[in-house]
C-alpha cells in the first residue's frame, strides 16, 4: 500500500557545482604552449599588436563574451525517475536564466512576448508566465506548486515535470521569490501587487495576511501540546509499517459519499442504493444490508427526473438519514430530499424546499451542530444554498413531525435563515459543537457566523484566489480547515478582546490582530505525480464529539492519494518546514496513504473508536469500487495475523483482536465451520502466520 520515500527534498549536490565551475574556470583560462615555456616576446611589442588589432575591430569574441553574465542567470534541474528508488536530479541547463514575462496566450508560438514597461495594465486580458531559457514556460499559479528552499537558494516547481531553480546568490533568489508572489497576486487580482492594492483586497484588519512576518503568531505558539511529542520533521514519507490497512471489500461501484456514523454503524452512498457498515475500534466491516433504488432513483420516490443520492447526513440518534439528490448531474442543487429511516430500510418522507410559497434548491445540507446527529429528538437541520444559508425544520407549525399525505410531498419550514440580495456564491459550509457555523465561497472567503444569527458574519476572512470547495471547524471552534484545488488553508479563530478575554471569530469581531493562516500543500514531486487534473478535496479534522478533547490529525484526498498531516506539527512554529520561508508559512510533512484508484473520501471514524494505545480512531478511505479502513497505529497489528480470504477480494489478513471485536467470541476453529462464514476465512492451520 506505501510506496518509497519521496526524494524530491533532497539537497543537491554541492560537489557538482564546483566541478562544473571547475570545468568552466578550463575553458576560460588562457591556453599555453604545448612546451610550457614562458612568452619571452616583450611586454611593448604586445601592447603594439594589440593596439592595432583593436583598431581593425575584428569580431572574435573574448572569454567573457563567450559566457557574458546573464540577467537572472539560474541553473536549471528536472527530477526523473518518479518515485523509484533510482529517482534523481539532472542537470538540465547549467547556464540560463528566467524572465517573468505578461502575455496574452498560453501558447508560446502563438505570439512574441515582450516584458511589459510597469504600470501596463488595463489593455485587455493577460496574465504573467515565467520562462526559464527555451525549456520551461508555464502561468504564474498556485498549480505551479513553488516549494522554496531558502537555505539552498531554490525553488521546485511543477510544468509538465517537476523542474528546479538554483540561484548564484541569496540576493538573486529573495528577488525571485518577491517577484513570483507579487505575478501570482496580479494574476489572481488583476491589479498591481502594490501595498495599498494588498490591503484593498485584504482589508486592513488582515495585515498578517499580507505581510506574514509582521503577524501575530503568538497564537500558534500557545497551541495546546497535549497531543504529546511531534514526529520528527523529514520529508514526506508514504505510509506503511505505521498506517496498516486492515481489510477491503467490495463496494459494488459508484461510490458516492462516505457517511460515517459514531455508534454502531456507518454508510456508503452508491449509484444503486446505501451500504451498511459495522463499526469497530479497528475500522468498518460490511453488514451485508443494503437499501437498494430503483433504476438509479431512490426507492418510492415521485421524481423521475432527480439522479441518484449524492450526499447523506445522519439524524436522531443515527436512526434516520436524509439522502440529496442533484437535479441535474454535474451540480448539487436539490428541490428535496428523501428521508430514510435506516431500522426499516425504507423511505418514509419525500420533502421539498419551499420558501413564501415559492420552490428552492439547496446545494448542501449538515447537522445543526457537530454532534446533532446523536440526538434522538433532533428535527431540524442547515441548508445553504449559492447565496442562502437557513435551517429548515422537519416538524409543522404546530410542533409535530410531518409525514406523507396523499401524493403531495411534505414541506420543510423554513426556520430561520437569510436569503442575500448580493452574490455571496457559497460553496460548503461546516458546524462547531454549539452550533456556530462556518461558510466557504467561490471567491475564497472564509464566513463565520454565529449560532444565534444568519444574517451577518461576525467575521469574514479574505480568500487567497482559490474557491473553497470544503469547510471543516474543530469541535471547539477554534480552528477552520479550508480546501482548495492546490492546497488546504488552516485558519485560527482566537483573539483576545478589549477586555483582556480571549474569544473566537465565531463570537466577536476579530479586530487588528488576526493570525496570519498556515498552508498545506504536496511537494511538487507529489503533486506531479497525483495527476495534473487531480485536485485536493475533502479536507476534514479527526472526529470528536465532546468538550475538551482536541483533534489529532488533518486529512485530505488527491487523486489516489489520502494524505494526513498532524495537527500539532502543524501548529508547531518551530517546525522545519516553516523555516526560511517567505510569505505565508507552508507545512509540507504528511503521510500518503495510496490506493489503486482515485478515492472517494477519506474519514477518521469517531474518536470513541480509538484504542487505548492508539493515537488516533482509523482511518476509513472509500474509493469507487472497495471500502477499505486502515488503523493508525505504530507497531499494528501486536496480535499476530490470520489469513482471510473473500470471494470479491481475495486474501488478505486480520488482526485476532479485530477478528473478535467483529464476529463475537467464538473459538477460530469454530469460525471456519460456521454457515456464516463459508468461504470467508481460511483452515485456522493454513490461515495462521
Amino acid at each position: 500500500m506505501g510506496t518509497s520515500q519521496s526524494r524530491e527534498g533532497l539537497h543537491f549536490s554541492d560537489s557538482d557545482d564546483y566541478e562544473e565551475e571547475d570545468d568552466d574556470n578550463e575553458q576560460h583560462q588562457t591556453p599555453q604552449t604545448s612546451s610550457g615555456a614562458k612568452s619571452t616576446t616583450p611586454v611593448n611589442q604586445l601592447d603594439e599588436v594589440d593596439e592595432k588589432l583593436k583598431a581593425l575591430k575584428l569580431k572574435y569574441q573574448s572569454p567573457s563574451s563567450q559566457t557574458p553574465n546573464l540577467k537572472n542567470s539560474v541553473k536549471l534541474y528536472l527530477h526523473i525517475g518518479g518515485n523509484a528508488p533510482n529517482a534523481k536530479w539532472i542537470i538540465s541547463d547549467k547556464r540560463t536564466s528566467y524572465a517573468f514575462v505578461r502575455t496574452s496566450s498560453d501558447n508560446a508560438e502563438d505570439e512574441e512576448e515582450e516584458e511589459e514597461e510597469e504600470g501596463s495594465y488595463g489593455k485587455g486580458e493577460s496574465w504573467w508566465v515565467l520562462k526559464v531559457g527555451s525549456k520551461v514556460r508555464v502561468r504564474v499559479s498556485t498549480e505551479m506548486q513553488l516549494k522554496m528552499f531558502g537555505d539552498q537558494r531554490r525553488v521546485d516547481f511543477v510544468s509538465n515535470g517537476v523542474w528546479a531553480l538554483k540561484f548564484p546568490t541569496d540576493e538573486a533568489y529573495r528577488k525571485f521569490v518577491t517577484e513570483f508572489q507579487d505575478c501570482l497576486f496580479e494574476n489572481v487580482y488583476g491589479i498591481e501587487a502594490s501595498e495599498e492594492n494588498k490591503v484593498k483586497i485584504y482589508g486592513k484588519e488582515f495585515i498578517g495576511w499580507v505581510k506574514p512576518e509582521a503577524a501575530d503568531d503568538s497564537v500558534w505558539e500557545d497551541a495546546d501540546d497535549g497531543f504529546g511529542k511531534s514526529p520528527e520533521p523529514g520529508t514526506p514519507v508514504r505510509v506503511t509499517d505505521d498506517l496498516m490497512e486492515e481489510f477491503e471489500e467490495a463496494a459494488n461501484g459508484g461510490v458516492q459519499s462516505l457517511t460515517l456514523g459514531a455508534l454502531d454503524n456507518s454508510f456508503l452512498v452508491n449509484d444503486t442504493g446505501v451500504q451498511v457498515y459495522r463499526n469497530f475500534n479497528h475500522g468498518i466491516h460490511g453488514k451485508g444490508v443494503t437499501v437498494k433504488f430503483d433504476g438509479g432513483n431512490l426507492r418510492g420516490s415521485s421524481s423521475s427526473a432527480q439522479s441518484a443520492a449524492k450526499k447523506a447526513l445522519l439524524m436522531r440518534a443515527e436512526t434516520n438519514m436524509l439522502l440529496m439528490s442533484p437535479l441535474k448531474d454535474g451540480k448539487p442543487h436539490a428541490s428535496g430530499l428523501h428521508q430514510l429511516d435506516i431500522e426499516t430500510g425504507k423511505i418514509v418522507t419525500e420533502w421539498k424546499f419551499e420558501k413564501d410559497g415559492a420552490e428552492i434548491t439547496m446545494r448542501d445540507i449538515t447537522n445543526d451542530t457537530k454532534g446533532s446527529q446523536l440526538d434522538p429528538s433532533e428535527s431540524t437541520f442547515l441548508g445553504l444554498d449559492d447565496n442562502r444559508l437557513c435551517q429548515w425544520d422537519m416538524r409543522d407549525r404546530k410542533g409535530m413531525v410531518q409525514s406523507i399525505a396523499g401524493a403531495n410531498s411534505p414541506v420543510l419550514n423554513w426556520n430561520q435563515g437569510h436569503q442575500f440580495s448580493r452574490g455571496t456564491n457559497f460553496q460548503c459550509f461546516a458546524t462547531t459543537g454549539d452550533g456556530s457555523i462556518v461558510v466557504g465561497s467561490l471567491d475564497g472567503k472564509i464566513r463565520l457566523y454565529s449560532k444565534t444569527s444568519m444574517r451577518q458574519a461576525k467575521t469574514a476572512f479574505p480568500g487567497l484566489g482559490s474557491p473553497i470547495t470544503h469547510v471543516d471547524v474543530t469541535y471547539d471552534g477554534k480552528w477552520v480547515l479550508g480546501t482548495t484545488d492546490t492546497y488546504l488553508v488552516l485558519i485560527c479563530t482566537l483573539f483576545t478582546d478589549k477586555d483582556g478575554k480571549t474569544k473566537t471569530g465565531f463570537s466577536g469581531r476579530m479586530g487588528n490582530k488576526i493570525p496570519a493562516p498556515r498552508l498545506l500543500k504536496l511537494t511538487p514531486l507529489d503533486s506531479h505525480l497525483a495527476g495534473t487534473s487531480n485536485k485536493f478535496h475533502g479536507g476534514h479534522f479527526s472526529w470528536v464529539t465532546e468538550n475538551g478533547k482536541q483533534e489529532r490529525h488533518l486529512v485530505a484526498t488527491v487523486g489516489k492519494f489520502s494524505v494526513i498531516w498532524d495537527f500539532q506539527q502543524v501548529k508547531n512554529s518551530a517546525h522545519e518546514c516553516y523555516r526560511n520561508q517567505q510569505g505565508l508559512k507552508s507545512c509540507y510533512c504528511y503521510k500518503i496513504v495510496l490506493k489503486d484508484e482515485s478515492i472517494v473520501e477519506s474519514r477518521f471514524m469517531h474518536d470513541k473508536f480509538a484504542v487505548s494505545d492508539s493515537p488516533e480512531a482509523p482511518l476509513v478511505v472509500a474509493t469507487p469500487m472497495k471500502m477499505p479502513a486502515a488503523a493508525i497505529e505504530p507497531g499494528f497489528p501486536k496480535h499476530e495475523p490470520f489469513s482471510f480470504n473473500h470471494p470479491s477480494v481475495g486474501a488478505t489478513h486480520l488482526t485476532q483482536d479485530f477478528c473478535l471485536s467483529a464476529f463475537g467470541k467464538k473459538s477460530l476453529a469454530r469460525w471456519e465451520n460456521s454457515a456464516d462464514f463459508t468461504n470467508v476465512f481460511l483452515p485456522l492451520e493454513a490461515g495462521a502466520k
